[in-house]
């Protein structure tokens, strides 16, 4: 898909809450840990730099702000069965280091299933029966979910060295090495740390929006991260899981496209080996118009219903999930769904600052299929390979 264009205006960086006096004698300071490697951020990215500094003896620990790992990649259980909520597919002719993974972990994939005929939702609602688009090249899904990534890559992870809901709101530069602070803005931090060198494993936009940099970034770098789009940020997504498949019985693929909605885009997505059988789709509403959904859920199921028929009406489990409402995801400026892949590099091209003591890692960083979960390795990778060892 061609890239998206430059925004064509600056936008204006987050207003931040002035530091908070606390009294001399009534707090004490919030001790400092020393630390070699501190990587910010638990997604694909973070997690598998810490896998590599892991296999290579480097101490290092890993900052996460949610209560788990993953960051986009999201995969509830049910049943047995892994549903994605977040990146669903990797395509092995194109994303070696994710095929090489698969393999290396020991993990099971299997294709996209495509066979039988489309479907094409109108404007009006009405609804056609279409050839079917098979993906070009083709998309493959792991068993046990994208998250199989993750936990496979955490094997080598020391459990303690990742620390789940520490929200990092502060780096500081400081001589030859930065000050980390976990916390709230305003308020005394919960935990400082010193690294000789800090991972940033964030989207460019969420660590632009989110986190205060002493002394401050220059004005091009900082536009240059608050105009990088956040992949998916924008979107929300839909499964819906069945005891059986009653569009392939019919001869369906169960891949829609839909220019009536709420789902815009819809696919397959089930179990390889058997039940449950599942419908997935993205939702082609801006975050403004997905406020109530209890009643997005049951136009979904409607909409469900009239392509594939009565029985999809009736899940026996649905998943649903909006990234734009995700504090550790989207930011003001992630409220549309960005419906092309941007063009993706380093931040005004620089893949670290202060010489050297914080590095750009995140798939939104690499130039080399960046927005994928092969950007998101390609990215730790340099970074692990090119900065010197703390």
């Amino acid at each position: 898909m061609p890239p998206l264009r430059k925004n064509p205006f600056l936008l204006a960086a987050p207003q931040r809450p002035p530091p908070v006096e606390i009294p001399a004698g009534n707090t004490l300071p919030t001790p400092i840990q020393n630390v070699a490697t501190l990587i910010i951020g638990a997604g694909l990215s973070g997690i598998h730099a810490a896998s590599i500094l892991a296999q290579r003896g480097e101490p290092f620990l890993v900052l996460e702000a949610r209560e788990r790992v993953g960051g986009r990649i999201l995969s509830p259980e049910h049943r047995g069965y892994f549903p994605d909520l977040g990146p669903s597919w990797y395509w092995p002719e194109i994303n070696p280091r994710i095929n090489a993974l698969v393999r290396e972990l020991g993990l099971a994939a299997y294709p996209q299933y495509d066979a039988g005929y489309g479907r094409l939702q109108a404007p009006d609602g009405r609804v056609a029966t279409i050839s079917g688009y098979p993906m070009e090249p083709e998309g493959w899904r792991i068993e046990g979910g994208m998250i199989s990534l993750i936990e496979g890559l955490r094997r080598s992870i020391p459990p303690q060295a990742i620390l789940l809901k520490h929200p990092v709101c502060h780096i500081e530069k400081k001589s030859g090495a930065c000050l980390v602070s976990v916390g709230v803005l305003g308020q005394e931090p919960r935990r400082r740390f010193l690294a000789s060198r800090v991972f940033l494993a964030l989207p460019p936009r969420l660590a632009a929006a989110s986190i205060l940099f002493t002394p401050e970034l220059s004005h091009q770098l900082t536009q240059a991260m608050l105009g990088t789009i956040t992949w998916m940020a924008g979107q929300a997504k839909f499964f819906a899981l069945y005891g059986q498949a009653p569009w392939r019985r019919a001869g369906l693929s169960g891949q829609a496209f839909s220019e009536h909605g709420p789902l815009g885009e819809i696919h397959d997505g089930s179990n390889h080996s058997g039940q449950p059988f599942g419908l997935t789709g993205f939702l082609g509403f801006p975050a403004s118009q997905r406020k109530n959904q209890e009643a997005l859920t049951q136009a979904i199921l409607e909409q469900l219903q009239l392509l594939y028929g009565p029985e999809a009406g009736q899940p026996e489990a649905v998943f649903y999930q909006d990234w734009a409402r995700e504090e550790f995801t989207a930011t003001e400026y992630d409220q549309r769904p960005v419906r092309e892949h941007p063009l993706y590099q380093p931040p005004a091209g620089k893949t670290h600052i202060w010489d050297g003591l914080v590095w750009f890692l995140g798939t939104e960083t690499s130039d080399e299929l960046g927005g994928y979960l092969e950007g998101a390795l390609a990215s730790a990778e340099r970074a692990a390979a090119a900065a010197p060892r703390a």
